[in-house]
């Protein structure tokens, strides 16, 4: 019963935390260095989900070789997102190495 009250009052606490933002609005004015800031907080958030996943894929520290399929797509990503600026490629390419990489090369 003490989780179930622990998960309702987190989801309580998030909800009201996201939805006091849609409540107030324009209401809410932040200093020009603040809005700059949270003009950050994606690319923040999805390097720190992405970057563990891709160093070490299995949780057992860094795999930094040729061996790590997701390393080597995400090479390839930031090679061809930085030549050709176009994102439905650079998926597009990144996933076809990645099972490439882990379905021909690894085996």
């Amino acid at each position: 019963m003490n989780y179930v009250i622990l998960i309702v009052g987190m989801a309580l606490i998030t909800y009201l935390i996201r939805a006091a933002v849609f409540v107030l609005g324009e209401r809410l004015s932040f200093a020009p260095v603040v809005g700059t800031a949270l003009g950050f907080v994606p690319v923040t958030v999805l390097t720190a989900i992405i970057v563990p996943m891709t160093v070490s894929p299995h949780g057992n520290g860094a795999e930094l070789t040729w061996r790590n399929p997701q390393l080597v797509a995400a090479a390839v990503a930031i090679l061809i997102c930085a030549s050709t600026r176009r994102a439905l490629l650079t998926i597009a390419v990144s996933l076809a190495v990645f099972f490439v990489w882990q379905l021909v090369v690894l085996r």
